[in-house]
C-alpha cells in the first residue's frame, strides 16, 4: 500500500524546533527591524567558534570546551543541543549504514560525479529553496564555496564509521549544518520562526561587499506565500537529492545495484536526515516511495514558479564552475551534457543548463554515450562488471575532486581527524579493482599516474 502524500503546504510552514530554540536562546530578542542585540550576535559568533571543537562523534558526548573565557550560558545552550541532537534514531540499522558506506566508497569518484552533476543541480529546482540559496551567500558569486560546503558534509557522513564510530565525524558535521540552517531562518525572519507569521519587509539592499549576516537580514521574506526558510518541505527535498538522485543516477548510468544496496543507501541517508532535523515521516523507505515523493515536489515546483526566478543564475554558475575545473581538453566539456543527461531536459531547462549545451555538443555526447554503452553491453557478456561508462565518470569525478576538494591552497573546512582519512581514501581511488588493467592504464592517462593527491 502506498503511503499517503504528506501535507506539503503544512510542511512549508514547519521548521526545526530544536535548532530554532538553540539559535533563539543564543541570539535573544531582537531590538527591531534592523537587527538583534549586540550581545546576542556576539554569543552567536562565540558559538560558531566553539563548534570548531566538534571534530568527531566522540567529542560530542560530554562536550566540555577548555576554559578560554567562553560564556558559560553559551556552553550550556550548545551542550543541551548536543545532548538531544547527537543521538541516532532507534530505527537506525548499523549493518545497513555500513553497506551504504561501502557502496559510496566502492563507487568512489563516480559518487562525486553524481554529487556535482546531479544532486547539486537538482537542489536548485524548488524556487523558494533556490531563493534561500541565492541570498545565503550570494551563491552565483560563491559557487565553489557552496560545493565545498556540501562536500564537507557528505564525505564525513559516508566514510567508514562516519555515523556509527566514535572516531567518525559525520554526526558532528551534520549538527553544525543543522545550526547553520536555523541561523539562516533566524536572520531572514529577524527572530524566531515560531513567532513568524506575516511578511518580513526588506531593508535597504545589501551591497556587493555585504556580509552574509547583512544579506540575510536585509532580504525580506513573505511567510504566508513562501513558508519558512529552510522548512521541512525543502529539507525533505534536499535529502532526496542526496539519496534518491544518487540511486537514480546510478540507474541512468547503468551501474547495477542490488535492491539491498539501494535500500541500505536510502536508510543511511534517512539516518542523516533524522540528525539534520527532518521529520521521520517525510523520509521514503523504498526507492518507489522516494521516486513518488521526488515527482510530487518537482511537479509542485513547476506549477508555482517564483518571480523573479533565480534558478537559471544558480545553475549557470554551477555549470561554469564545473566546466572551468577541468584542464584536460578531451574531457573538459563532459560535465555540462552529463548534467543535462542525469537531471533530464525539464530540470536542465529550469536551471539554465540547456543554455550551455548546443546542438553539436548534444549530438557528440549522444553518439559517444551510445557507442560506449554498446561496447559495455558486448564486453559485459564476458566480463559482467566491465564498464567504460564507469571509467569516464570516474575521470570526471577525479578532475572535480582535485579542483574542489583536494586543492591544498584551499583546504576543506574540516578537522584534521576527518580531513586526513578523507585524503587517504581519495588517494586510494586511483585504482579501480573492477576494471581490467588496460582500462586502468587509460584512466591514468586521463587523470594522474599513481595516487590521487595534489
Amino acid at each position: 500500500m502506498t503511503a499517503p502524500a504528506p501535507d506539503w503546504d503544512a510542511m512549508a510552514r514547519e521548521a526545526d524546533p530544536l535548532a530554532d530554540r538553540t539559535i533563539a536562546a543564543l541570539v535573544g530578542p531582537w531590538t527591531g527591524a534592523a537587527g538583534a542585540t549586540g550581545p546576542g550576535l556576539a554569543r552567536l559568533a562565540q558559538a560558531t567558534r566553539l563548534m570548531a571543537g566538534w571534530t568527531t562523534n566522540a567529542s560530542l558526548r560530554d562536550w566540555a570546551p577548555a576554559p578560554s573565557g567562553a560564556d558559560p550560558e553559551v556552553i550550556a545552550i550548545l551542550r543541551a543541543y548536543l545532548e538531544e541532537g547527537r543521538r541516532l534514531p532507534p530505527w537506525a540499522r548499523p549493518e545497513a549504514i555500513a553497506q551504504a558506506e561501502a557502496l559510496f566508497m566502492d563507487c568512489g569518484p563516480l559518487s562525486c560525479t553524481l554529487l556535482f552533476c546531479a544532486s547539486l543541480p537538482e537542489c536548485y529546482v524548488l524556487p523558494h529553496l533556490a531563493q534561500v540559496l541565492h541570498v545565503a551567500g550570494q551563491l552565483e558569486a560563491h559557487t565553489e564555496h557552496r560545493i565545498r560546503q556540501t562536500a564537507a558534509m557528505v564525505f564525513p557522513v559516508m566514510m567508514k564509521g562516519g555515523l556509527t564510530a566514535e572516531g567518525g565525524g559525520g554526526i558532528a558535521q551534520v549538527l553544525k549544518v543543522r545550526l547553520i540552517h536555523a541561523t539562516i531562518r533566524h536572520l531572514i525572519l529577524r527572530g524566531s520562526p515560531q513567532q513568524a507569521g506575516g511578511r518580513v519587509e526588506p531593508l535597504a539592499p545589501a551591497g556587493p561587499d555585504a556580509s552574509l549576516h547583512e544579506a540575510l537580514v536585509a532580504c525580506g521574506w513573505d511567510v504566508p506565500r513562501l513558508g519558512l526558510p529552510c522548512n521541512q518541505l525543502e529539507l525533505a527535498y534536499t535529502l532526496l537529492t542526496f539519496h534518491y538522485v544518487f540511486l537514480k543516477g546510478m540507474r541512468t548510468l547503468r551501474q547495477r545495484l542490488s535492491p539491498s544496496q539501494e535500500e541500505a543507501y536510502l536508510h543511511a541517508w534517512n539516518v542523516v536526515g533524522h540528525v539534520l532535523g527532518i521529520r521521520d515521516d517525510l523520509m521514503p523507505r523504498t526507492v518507489e516511495e522516494a521516486a513518488a515523493m521526488f515527482g510530487q515536489l518537482q511537479a509542485a515546483a513547476q506549477a508555482r514558479p517564483a518571480t523573479p526566478d533565480v534558478r537559471p543564475g544558480l545553475g549557470r554558475a554551477l555549470i561554469d564552475a564545473m566546466a572551468g575545473s577541468i584542464r584536460l581538453p578531451v574531457v573538459r566539456g563532459l560535465p555540462v551534457p552529463m548534467t543535462r543527461w542525469l537531471v533530464g531536459r525539464e530540470t536542465a531547462r529550469a536551471i539554465g543548463v540547456d543554455e550551455h549545451v548546443g546542438p553539436a555538443t548534444r549530438l557528440a555526447f549522444f553518439a559517444a554515450r551510445v557507442g560506449v554503452g554498446a561496447v559495455d553491453g558486448v564486453v559485459r557478456l564476458v566480463l559482467p562488471r566491465f564498464s567504460l561508462t564507469r571509467m569516464f565518470t570516474r575521470v570526471v569525478g577525479y578532475h572535480l575532486l582535485t579542483r574542489f576538494l583536494l586543492d591544498q591552497t584551499r583546504p576543506l573546512a574540516l578537522p584534521d581527524e576527518v580531513l586526513r582519512p578523507m585524503r587517504d581514501t581519495v588517494a586510494a581511488w586511483h585504482h579501480d579493482p573492477h576494471s581490467p588493467a588496460w582500462v586502468n592504464r587509460l584512466e591514468d592517462r586521463l587523470t594522474a599516474g599513481g595516487e590521487w593527491r595534489t
